[in-house]
């Protein structure tokens, strides 16, 4: 029996649960182990793996199509007894909806605060489209060119949802009525490929939206210009041209929900953990949900896959670290069970 069956300790679950309350688990297994122990554990497998994320980076951020967004996560600043906020940022490539066979990827960067200089640098040798939200920190991204924006109507439709929700509006109502016609007819057409994509959305979300954009300028006119609603429209209408080009690109999607999508683990992970322990931490945090996140993606059990690369990787010749990214290595007894 392995160690960690022994003990009661699965890989998935340990990825969301703070040193000291492993150290806890191990103990009441009657297995000692020191979180400084635990924690440089943590640090020998981060850099072990680091070739394979290395690899991992490049897959996502070849030309294309990425989607991208960033959360806060709690830090120890060293010697001032509190927290600071770094970041997690993630970068997604999934175009299973466009019909696309490319496997799924997603690579988290750390950075100590939320400077625009740290997508910048991330983002330095990608050329393509960013589907992402309005963070004014990616602004700078785009003025060259290389990178084209994408806008995300899920963070367009939240705006509405949030004051149909306090005010119960009849502009944020039909707002929201009038996006979800948009989001049916995403429904349908997932999965086909992007030539399709777009002869559907020209022919039926194009109209939509020329009707949804008059409407709401309509609407900007008679409005309060200190109101809420005016804020939700006027994010829509100031962000159309980024908003409204998944409908001239089949590639593209409607909204930025696959990265928010791969931000959930690290959301799960701060209910359980205080902060990280310091930058070196995050770093590691982010070397660790890249590789889980993507293998997820792929249909792969984290633990099942982190034990086979784990076992092969220092024997493994550097200039083949790609046959160990997660949709090399699958095999049926990495497979989850379940979705």
């Amino acid at each position: 029996m392995r160690f960690w069956e022994r003990v009661g300790v699965r890989f998935p679950r340990a990825t969301r649960l703070p040193l000291y309350r492993q150290e806890e688990i191990y103990a009441r297994e009657g297995v000692e182990l020191e979180r400084a122990t635990l924690a440089d554990w943590v640090g020998g497998t981060s850099q072990l793996l680091a070739p394979l994320v290395e690899a991992l980076r490049r897959h996502v951020m070849r030309p294309g199509k990425l989607h991208a967004d960033d959360t806060p996560v709690p830090v120890l600043a060293p010697g001032l007894g509190r927290t600071k906020t770094g970041r997690l940022w993630t970068y997604v490539r999934d175009d299973r909806p466009a019909g696309d066979t490319t496997p799924p990827a997603g690579w988290f960067a750390y950075s100590p605060d939320r400077k625009g200089e740290h997508p910048q640098a991330h983002l330095s040798h990608f050329s393509g489209t960013l589907q992402a939200d309005a963070y004014a920190g990616f602004d700078h991204i785009y003025e060259s060119g290389r990178i084209r924006e994408a806008g995300c109507w899920a963070h367009g439709r939240r705006k509405f949802y949030d004051l149909q929700v306090a005010h119960k509006s009849p502009v944020a109502q039909e707002a929201l009525e009038r996006i979800g016609a948009l989001y049916a007819i995403e429904d349908e057409i997932r999965g086909r490929p992007p030539n399709e994509r777009r002869e559907i959305r020209q022919a039926r979300a194009r109209p939509l939206l020329e009707s949804l954009r008059a409407w709401l300028e309509s609407c900007l006119s008679k409005l309060s210009k200190k109101s809420d609603t005016t804020v939700a429209v006027k994010y829509a209408l100031g962000r159309w041209e980024a908003l409204t080009r998944y409908a001239e690109e089949g590639s593209l999607e409607i909204d930025n929900n696959a990265a928010e999508r791969a931000l959930r683990a690290v959301a799960l992970g701060r209910k359980n953990y205080l902060f990280a322990g310091s930058d070196a931490g995050g770093e590691r945090a982010a070397a660790l949900y890249s590789l889980i996140g993507t293998a997820k993606l792929n249909s792969l059990d984290p633990e099942a896959y982190l034990r086979d690369v784990l076992s092969r990787i220092a024997d493994h010749p550097i200039n083949r670290i790609e046959e160990l990214l997660p949709w090399n290595v699958a095999t049926p007894d990495h497979r989850l069970d379940f979705q």
